[in-house]
């Protein structure tokens, strides 16, 4: 079609249309009083005007929110697709001059524009209008008192304006504004600011700054970060985010400070190099230590999965070499990689490794979490999984670094090959076990090393009905070594084999009831598990990955005590429990639910990890209870027991309320007792209470802590307080955390008082739309605080 200007001119009462047919963009120029602009003109709507679905606690925290009336407009096609209708009260036509004058409206698809006055010429495809102008497009809103457009060239700009970027919470001022015809917004001598309408809490100043809304970034130029009005940093190019997209920039920094290194300050820098790879270099200066450099890199891809490959160096650690001058060198790194894969939904890939220069690195150099303080080894772990319709088999190789001087590495597995038969688990039809492993183990430390083979075949007939199931299994076990010299194991290929037997059955009972009005489904669910294994002597064989497994109601229905494969135990045992539950009539969901189960022994059980280990001759297990209770969705309560009915003596206990209010609003109380399963009655039993919370004091400030009370100690084991505050634009947080440096491995209840308590300072800040700096605060509080989750806007 032939581009014609003007295509149709009609008179309809007081109001004439324009139809237009080609692409035109809309060119803005002329003063503005942005920065007076009445909050509706910026479609800032009060909170106790914005409907109810859309209040969110950024919503509530800025007193409102803005509302794009364009919002749920058609935006497939683009504007210059599209014809351009103009109206107006009166129009004068000169030439090519078309004059549009009075509540001109001009509409392009989905951009629209409005003035008072209009002047379209018609050969160059060009105009101007004035008075009270508004362009608007899906998310952007453009306000001034004059305006261009230049069809052609597809461009626009604004001068002394005001700007809106709904999605994004963003609004600013320019003394120039241009729009160019890829659709980037160029501002001159302008600021914006995540800020509500006449709130100037913080903005960014700049004498030149980019918008990119199709990649999500801006960058500024000759900018200056105003807080309160007042000029606080400066810096000649800033890259900032306009949503969550990646993209390459300085991050803000994480500045904190602590008893293991004084002030601890890091200045990350991102490069969003493609869309499925990206890379982030982070400098961190640590007063008493020196200069450290970390990397990270990110590569996804289809064909090999998912690799993070990082590491971090520091040269000369100053505070590691004043505590350990005989080290051969103070150099301290650390090295990691992960990587995950599936391929053809057939082969699994997987890496998961991890290594330090020295046993101290991790606690002195990662201040994350307590949880990475307190590893006592480092994984490295590779993997290649088959998995088979009928068939999964397994390759690994794995190895531990120990972080404890004291502790002698795990044995290294160099491999281990696992083919496992998967059946189709149809009830009353006979299901075959079919499982084959083995392991070639080896030790930096002098201690006996060799392969192993283990292997297990048998048979299983599940049957399921409605009020209940039985299952029978038979299978025997077949274990067999062949060892490296040792003056501990004087025959080198022990061997052992041992037949199982076991039925598994329980019923289900149910009824309905009502409790406080509600209506409730009752289930009781006894369960019996019968289990008989022969005894085999196994004091010439070694421990390479074995350990007896910690009691719990669910080690009442396994086939055996312990992990690894070590070990054929040895079993003629009943164990009987109860579970009952309560569910929702209307929703399903459970509400409560308790179980209580032990089990019975007929025979000393003799097979023991160690050879000098003295017989289990009790007649009977602990007592092991568990309950749960969901009286909403709000609040948890999990307690777990054991109880042993012979000696009179409470094992272990734990207790667990979690209640979440809401908005922010977590409380959590907990105890937990424990006695010692290797020095029993020598040492006191370990009890301990936390109190957590997050508290919301009002809409913008909150207080939260977090204390785990040692209650035989009658200390503090770790403690953490801090205050944060939340307005519509920015947050700011403080904390402070005291904790003992514990030593990997050791037995609780050893006592505290030869343990160095240490001390860490951190702060955050972050200013909405753009970030902040001091992220390992979020990561203590998701680590001391259970059920925290950081809210992002």
């Amino acid at each position: 079609m032939t581009p014609v200007f003007l295509r149709l001119f009609r008179l309809r009462r007081l109001f004439q249309c324009v139809v237009l047919a080609s692409a035109t963009v809309f060119v803005v120029t002329g003063p503005a009083s942005a920065e007076t602009a009445p909050e509706e003109d910026l479609d800032w709507v009060k909170i106790q005007d914005v409907p109810e679905e859309l209040q969110n606690r950024l919503c509530v925290n800025c007193g409102g929110r803005y509302i794009d009336p364009l919002a749920d407009s058609e935006n497939d096609t683009p504007p210059e697709q599209s014809d351009i209708q103009a109206t107006a009260k009166s129009t004068e036509m000169q030439g090519d001059i078309v004059k549009l004058k009075g509540g001109v409206e001009v509409n392009q698809g989905y951009r629209q524009l409005r003035g008072d006055k209009a002047t379209l010429n018609r050969s160059t495809r060009a105009g101007t209008l004035t008075g009270n102008i508004v362009v608007r497009e899906p998310g952007v809103l453009l306000k001034g008192d004059e305006a261009e457009f230049h069809s052609y060239s597809d461009e626009a700009s604004l001068k002394n304006s005001a700007f809106i970027l709904h999605k994004q919470h963003i609004r600013g001022t320019a003394g120039e504004l241009n729009r160019d015809g890829l659709g980037l917004i160029h501002i001159h001598e302008g600021n914006l600011s995540f800020c509500a309408p006449g709130d100037d809490d913080w903005a960014i100043r700049a004498r030149e700054m980019e918008l990119d809304l199709e990649e999500g970034v801006g960058v500024a130029r000759g900018a200056s970060m105003a807080i309160g009005g007042v000029p606080v940093l400066y810096t000649p190019w800033l890259r900032f985010p306009l949503d969550d997209r990646r993209s390459t920039g300085f991050l803000w920094p994480d500045i904190g400070s602590d008893t293991r290194g004084g002030l601890d300050l890091s200045a990350p820098v991102y490069f969003n190099l493609a869309p499925n790879y990206d890379a982030l270099y982070t400098p961190r200066y640590i007063q008493e230590r020196g200069l450290n450099h970390d990397i990270g890199l990110r590569y996804l891809s289809p064909k090999i999965g998912y690799w993070a490959v990082g590491g971090a160096y520091m040269g000369s650690d100053d505070r590691y070499e004043d505590e350990l001058p005989d080290e051969s060198s103070h150099d301290r790194w650390f090295a990691t990689m992960q990587h995950n894969a599936l391929f053809k939904q057939r082969w699994r890939t997987q890496v998961d490794y991890s290594k330090a220069s020295d046993v101290d690195y991790v606690k002195d150099l990662d201040s994350s979490s307590l949880d990475a303080k307190r590893q006592s080894n480092l994984l490295q772990l590779g993997s290649v999984d088959y998995l088979g319709d009928k068939w999964l088999v397994d390759l690994d190789v794995q190895q531990f670094q120990s972080l404890a001087n004291d502790i002698n590495n795990d044995y290294k597995k160099l491999p281990q090959l696992t083919a496992s038969y998967r059946g189709d688990r149809q009830p009353f039809d006979f299901d075959p076990i079919v499982v084959a492993q083995y392991s070639d183990f080896d030790s930096d430390d002098d201690r006996v090393t060799g392969q192993r083979a283990y292997a297990e075949v048998g048979t299983t007939y599940p049957m399921l009905w409605q009020q209940g199931f039985l299952t029978p299994t038979a299978k025997y076990r077949y274990l067999e070594y062949d060892l490296s010299d040792s003056i501990f194991f004087e025959n080198k290929t022990p061997s052992t084999g041992a037949a199982l037997a076991s039925l598994d059955g329980g019923l289900f009972f149910e009824r309905t009831t009502q409790i406080a009005g509600r209506g409730l489904l009752q289930t009781l669910e006894p369960r019996v598990y019968y289990l008989y294994s022969k005894f085999e002597d196994q004091t010439d064989q070694p421990d390479f990955d074995s350990a007896e497994l910690t009691f719990t109601y669910n080690q009442l229905f396994r086939e055996t005590r312990f992990s690894g494969r070590d070990r054929i135990d040895d079993a003629n045992q009943l164990s009987l429990g109860l579970t009952t539950r309560f569910m929702s009539d209307e929703s399903g969901l459970e509400i409560f639910n308790a179980s209580i189960g032990q089990v019975f022994y007929f025979d000393d059980r003799k097979v023991r990890l160690s050879p000098l280990s003295p017989p289990l001759d009790q007649s009977g297990s602990e007592m092991a209870g568990e309950l749960n209770f969901y009286p909403n969705e709000r609040m948890s309560l999990r307690s777990t027991l054991q109880y042993d009915p012979y000696s009179g003596d409470m094992v272990s206990g734990n207790f667990q309320v979690n209640y979440n209010r809401g908005e922010g609003s977590v409380y959590n109380v907990g105890y937990t007792f424990r006695r010692s399963p290797v020095f029993g009655d020598l040492l006191p039993p370990t009890e301990q209470v936390h109190l957590s919370a997050h508290i919301p004091i009002n809409n913008r400030w909150s207080v939260f802590a977090a204390w785990n009370y040692s209650i035989e100690e009658q200390d503090s084991v770790e403690d953490m307080f801090g205050v944060e505050y939340d307005s519509c634009c920015w947050k700011f947080r403080l904390l402070h955390l005291r904790y003992f440096d514990t030593v990997p491995g050791q037995e609780p209840g050893l006592g505290l008082a030869n343990l160095e308590r240490e001390n860490s300072t951190q702060f955050q800040i972050v200013l909405k739309g753009m970030g902040g700096f001091g992220n390992r605060v979020e990561g203590l509080m998701e680590d001391m605080i259970r059920g925290f989750e950081n809210r992002t806007y």
